[in-house]
């Protein structure tokens, strides 16, 4: 009776990025709850080191993964591997700059507690769960985990009321992209008879094709790609993404736009290159085809926006396009031994945008002054004369965004493009050039409003905008890292080409 119950082993090492992100929020909860409020700057201090710490132990791991081989976890169920290692860095990367910009926004807006960053804390481990992922159920109880972070930090604010008319809306749009998503899985298991992703592979591998269930799968690997497209906020799932970006607090904008397409992208690109291969032919087209509108949509209404944070949405949503691009690269040699750079390009756009989005944010946050709701152009107007420094960062982030030669943004879209070009997906690259050149626009109608257009009457009446050190060195660390990837790309597009090699073989 006893050996019956008995669990399956545990490396605890080996979930050690995940433990320190559990217990770091069990921490701010629980101490944060019975103790007085802590001195100014703590708490984010707090969850910063562990993120910081998260990010070391994962380089540990990977650097273990790389002398003895990727491996299976809590039967079976995660992985470990540089795929993993490399999606926990950046989003354990993505909370530390969000403490960065938060600690001042709260402070600014009297809102300052534990909640919020232990919300971080959650929503990262459920992120890295996503990416770590062999088992359908364990995707889809990190994917709850994540959104459910996500729905309460949206109405954070609880004074504003377009934050919990946000949250609303997302919570309701998120329950059916989660029910998708869930109902796929079930159809997958029926299809298959197994949710983990080598058990998908083997079942079909070890039958005849006469007994192949492959409409029930199809019908599973339609609904996942639909639960999954939400979370990317790819179109027509889109539609969420611009409100919510614009009600929910702008650091909070940044986390969402950075962690939150992390872990989806990275769960997307193992389920359907390591759970779903046999079915590439079938899944690429409609990856393909959702690239290619993702492009167009969110280039195009991004220009007509007035509100910089709706502007940056559907910049979020265009990104999310490129990315795709390499998604669907990858899936012209899903299963395979060697793998086309459509996973590396992908994951390694998610790491660069992910720090690229939260600077731009952070000046946002800062632009949008106290009570958050100065987003639009005209909060932009004259910030070049009054704050050159904070202008010139913004502007720096704004040219990568657009992908200009030696910053981050271009070694991220030229990855891509080129992984689609390697792949002879030459339609798609032409689309992903064009949409880049139309989304200019938008970047150039900020910064045009920082620099170009003439102070108006009333201006000097506004709140000044402030620069506190922490939200500046947010801004700072990202420009740098920018620029140091632009000018020096090498070192980082190994480390993704070395990193996100999915395993074909993978030690028990």
């Amino acid at each position: 009776m006893i050996a019956a119950l008995e669990g399956p082993p545990i490396g605890w090492f080996d979930l050690s990025p995940l433990l320190v992100l559990l217990g770091a929020a069990l921490v701010m909860l629980v101490v944060g709850a019975l103790l007085p409020r802590w001195p100014r700057g703590l708490y984010a201090a707090f969850t910063a080191t562990a993120a910081g710490a998260t990010m070391v132990l994962a380089m540990v791991l990977w650097d273990d993964v790389s002398d003895q081989g990727a491996r299976y976890l809590v039967g079976d169920a995660v992985t470990l591997d540089g795929f993993s290692m490399f999606a926990t860095i950046a989003i354990a990367a993505t909370v530390l700059l969000a403490c960065l910009v938060t600690d001042d926004y709260l402070r600014r807006e009297q809102l300052d507690g534990p909640e919020v960053y232990a919300l971080y804390l959650t929503a990262g481990i459920g992120g890295i769960v996503m990416a770590m992922a062999n088992d359908l159920v364990v995707l889809f109880l990190g994917l709850e985990v994540l959104s459910l972070s996500f729905y309460v930090l949206a109405a954070s604010h609880r004074r504003r009321s377009a934050g919990q008319e946000s949250a609303i809306k997302y919570f309701v749009l998120g329950g059916f992209a989660s029910a998708f998503f869930l109902y796929g899985a079930a159809l997958v298991y029926g299809g298959t008879g197994s949710v983990r992703y080598d058990e998908i592979v083997a079942a079909v591998n070890t039958t005849l094709l006469v007994e192949r269930k492959d409409a029930l799968v199809l019908a599973g690997v339609a609904l996942l790609i639909v639960g999954l497209a939400f979370k990317v906020s790819a179109v027509p799932f889109h539609f969420w993404a611009p409100d919510v970006y614009q009600g929910a607090p702008t650091p909070v904008t940044a986390f969402m736009a950075s962690a939150g397409k992390i872990g989806a992208f990275a769960a997307m690109l193992r389920v359907l290159t390591e759970a779903l291969p046999q079915w590439r032919d079938d899944w690429r087209p409609v990856v393909w085809t959702i690239a290619v509108a993702t492009l167009a949509v969110g280039s195009i209404l991004a220009v007509v926006q007035t509100n910089v944070k709706r502007m940056l949405a559907y910049s979020s949503i265009s990104h999310a396009g490129f990315i795709l691009v390499g998604v669907e690269a990858a899936g012209h040699t899903a299963g395979e031994a060697d793998p086309s750079g459509g996973v590396a390009a992908s994951m390694l756009y998610l790491l660069l945008y992910a720090v690229l989005v939260m600077g731009t944010f952070a000046v946002v946050s800062l632009v949008g002054r106290t009570g958050d709701d100065q987003t639009d152009l005209d909060g932009f107007r004259g910030l070049g004369r009054t704050r050159p420094a904070l202008a010139l960062g913004m502007t720096v982030l704004l040219l990568a965004q657009a992908g200009v030669p030696l910053t981050s943004g271009f070694v991220a879209k030229f990855g891509v493009i080129s992984a689609a070009v390697d792949q002879r997906s030459y339609a798609i690259a032409i689309v992903a050039m064009l949409a880049s050149v139309i989304a200019a626009f938008l970047y150039l109608r900020i910064m045009v409003s920082m620099w170009i257009v003439d102070a108006e009457a009333g201006d000097d009446a506004r709140e000044a905008v402030r620069t506190p050190l922490s939200t500046s060195l947010a801004v700072v660390l990202s420009v740098g890292f920018t620029l140091v990837v632009g000018f020096a790309p090498g070192w980082i597009v190994s480390a993704a080409e070395h990193a996100t090699t999915i395993a074909t073989a993978v030690a028990p």
